[in-house]
């Protein structure tokens, strides 16, 4: 093989061009999204901390006990309770999907299936001097 030098100094740049965009953004965060809650309540139904790593698993933990066993009020960590509704209760305070779920969820690509089952919140826009009476 007379040309075996020249082969693998070609591979070693070909590996070093396609992969310079990982090793140019490599410890570079990008920017969270700015979430806009749109929401009256004062209280979610645990911690801010708690929701933003675990509202998925508690998600995931309403639908079990409410499919399987039939329990409808969840007590949060300090005595309050709650129905465990994603359309009632999540969306009563979430109400823009694409202001606040949507730009979450692709900061960090990931694709829940709340909405394959669930119908997702209507967008309510704010008229700017209208009052409807």
């Amino acid at each position: 093989m007379y040309n075996a030098g020249k082969i693998i100094i070609g591979i070693v740049i070909f590996l070093a061009l396609i992969t310079a965009p990982f090793w140019y953004n490599l410890g570079r965060p990008s920017a969270p999204p700015k979430l806009e809650i749109g929401t009256q309540e004062k209280q979610c139904v645990e911690s801010k901390a708690f929701m933003q790593a675990k509202h998925m698993v508690l998600l995931d933990q309403w639908r079990d006990e409410v499919v399987r066993d039939g329990k409808r009020i969840y007590v949060n960590s300090t005595g309050k309770q709650f129905n465990m509704s994603l359309q009632n209760t999540c969306t009563k305070c979430h109400s823009s999907k694409t202001k606040f779920c949507d730009r979450c969820h692709t900061y960090l690509n990931v694709a829940p299936n709340c909405w394959d089952c669930h119908i997702a919140p209507k967008e309510q826009e704010k008229l700017a001097g209208r009052s409807d009476k």
